[in-house]
């Protein structure tokens, strides 16, 4: 089994504090506020760093599908978006939408299309997120 770990330092109170977080070795780290995660305040907020997670693993799922499928992808490009709305007195992470544009030499938007879905359906972030809607627009740049 692989671990892995990221910390957060807040300083503050909910509005007025500041924090930050780091993770990789120190590979990353980035300040946040209550204006960068509810606002639109200089820094990073934790949906950022999921929607980075979901981009990432979605990218390396959809290229593993497409080997086992005999094909071999030159670049997998995703970008996701993550909202976060409020509900009641609180806020919820509501939704992820993950925008796909990949190389894959001799592979049809037809065929690519279901392999998008599995890898979308099967990767581990997409799997811990699989209590909000995922949305997928996927295609082929060849």
């Amino acid at each position: 089994m692989v671990k892995r770990t990221a910390q957060a330092i807040w300083e503050g109170t909910l509005k007025g504090g500041k924090g930050t977080v780091e993770f990789g070795g120190g590979a990353f780290k980035g300040n946040y506020s209550f204006a960068s995660r509810f606002e639109n305040g200089t820094g990073t907020n934790p949906e950022e760093l999921i929607a980075a997670a979901h981009a990432g693993c979605f990218a390396m799922a959809l290229s593993g599908v497409l080997v086992e499928n005999g094909y071999s992808p030159e670049k997998v490009e995703v970008s996701a978006k993550i909202s976060l709305e409020k509900e009641g007195e609180g806020f919820k992470i509501s939704a992820s939408h993950l925008d796909c544009k990949a190389t894959v030499p001799g592979l049809s938007e037809r065929d690519f299309l279901p392999q998008a879905e599995s890898a979308k359906k099967n990767c581990p972030v997409s799997i811990l997120l699989s209590n909000i809607p995922i949305t997928l627009d996927a295609r082929l740049e060849n």
